[in-house]
């Protein structure tokens, strides 16, 4: 399998972003955004998912940081898009629980090439650290349009905001590992009896 990298360069009046992802990675992280509480979500897919992820992001934080958060979001489904490829040879479902304390969260992701979002996190609180947690699904709006993926995401239980913020991002690496893992039996196939994707 060729190398499955992307580097993606999104440039508007709000904002101006370049991501970078190796798909095959160890989870190395680099992250200049300005809006640290995201930065440490980001984290978490690349730890979790094993992911190389590169983010530099100048956006207009001086209004507030919802056109950085979905254009980061965006852009990094861009690079994913384009890092994954034609998806043959890989698992194409990815899912899983993750705890922190109190607080459990689902994730269930298909590289469908059909966006789709089912996004069910009941925050107990409206922000941490200054971070609007309403910007999330933003975030995850624009990855699921720009990915082409089908992503459910249930925060089942949690009293504690932040946990429960880090149990979605924990569980969309993991997710997102299974899926984009490359299943030997599947070698050269496309996972679909349409044979695309």
């Amino acid at each position: 399998m060729s190398e499955r990298k992307a580097t993606i360069s999104r440039n508007t009046l709000e904002t101006q972003i370049t991501v970078t992802v190796n798909l095959d990675g160890s989870g190395q992280s680099q992250f200049e955004t300005g809006v640290p509480f995201l930065d440490h979500m980001m984290d978490q897919i690349a730890r979790h998912g094993m992911i190389d992820l590169v983010v530099q992001a100048k956006g207009d934080l001086h209004i507030d940081d919802h056109h950085t958060v979905e254009d980061i979001g965006i852009t990094l489904g861009q690079a994913f898009a384009e890092a994954v490829g034609d998806k043959k040879g890989i698992f194409r479902y990815g899912h899983a629980y993750v705890p922190l304390d109190e607080a459990l969260s689902r994730v269930v992701i298909d590289f469908s090439g059909r966006p789709g979002l089912e996004y069910h996190v009941p925050y107990t609180r409206a922000s941490v650290g200054g971070f609007d947690v309403d910007l999330f699904s933003e975030f995850f709006h624009g990855f699921v349009n720009h990915a082409r993926v089908t992503l459910h995401i249930d925060n089942l239980r949690g009293t504690n905001t932040h946990h429960q913020a880090e149990t979605v991002f924990k569980a969309f690496g993991r997710a997102l590992r299974m899926a984009l893992s490359v299943d030997e039996r599947m070698a050269g196939i496309t996972p679909s009896t349409k044979g695309c994707l």
